[in-house]
């Protein structure tokens, strides 16, 4: 007998937009963006996630808490 566990987790990007400050890390600028993520077990979807808003930095790519 063979259990196999199949998931996922699908992220849409919805909006972007340039936001305030520059990077600690690096420097760069900032950009924000409105995600929407769904996760799936064998392709189907089991739950979708509001809309979230996450800042990353546009050269290191680091999250950024804001």
């Amino acid at each position: 007998m063979c259990l196999v566990w199949v998931c996922d987790q699908e992220e849409q990007v919805i909006a972007t937009w340039q936001a305030p400050g520059s990077c600690p890390y690096c420097g760069g600028t900032i950009i924000g963006a409105d995600v929407k993520r769904a996760c799936r077990l064998c392709f189907v979807p089991v739950c979708f996630s509001g809309r979230r808003r996450t800042l990353r930095c546009s050269l290191c790519n680091r999250q950024v808490e804001g």
